[in-house]
């Protein structure tokens, strides 16, 4: 089935925010093999000029998946998670994310296209403070793969 691309345009309310932890970012950055003292020890991202730990470049994108539930788990888009594979990611920073901040994302369906079978929706998520200061936006691009038949896609024509 195909994506519905009446969503292109829509956006879901606020997630429910997120708190940052220290010890959240230092499991992230040793997942990653990120090293960077500022990531790990707080002195050290203080001697930088931040507040507490700063979290890797791709931190916000754990904030962004949980709020872009909503939208997945919505039956009228028509996605089947099963068929999912992660096309794109891209950050644009307004500042690092750090310790200490309370995070809520709005996640709004961009794009929503269709080719040689297989649909690709494009996701821009505004991740802010709970004070409504702007910090990250996130774009994904999810690919979902067409039946093996070729079936899947609405056609080569971008959603409108």
């Amino acid at each position: 089935m195909p994506l519905n691309p009446s969503y292109v345009g829509r956006s879901f309310p606020p997630s429910q925010p997120y708190l940052v932890g220290r010890e959240k970012i230092r499991e992230f950055a040793r997942a990653i093999g990120a090293t960077d003292p500022a990531y790990l020890d707080t002195e050290a991202a203080k001697a930088l000029g931040h507040p507490d730990l700063v979290a890797p470049p791709t931190f916000p994108v754990i904030v962004a998946m949980a709020a872009t539930r909503a939208l997945i788990d919505d039956p009228d888009l028509g996605l089947d998670y099963s068929r999912v594979v992660h096309g794109d990611e891209r950050f644009g920073y307004v500042r690092p994310v750090r310790a200490g901040d309370e995070l809520t994302c709005v996640v709004t369906v961009e794009e929503i296209t269709s080719r040689a079978g297989n649909d690709f929706i494009t996701t821009r998520t505004e991740v802010g403070t709970v004070d409504g200061e702007p910090v990250v936006t996130v774009w994904s691009k999810l690919v979902v793969r067409g039946s093996a038949g070729g079936a899947g896609g609405a056609g080569d024509e971008k959603a409108e």
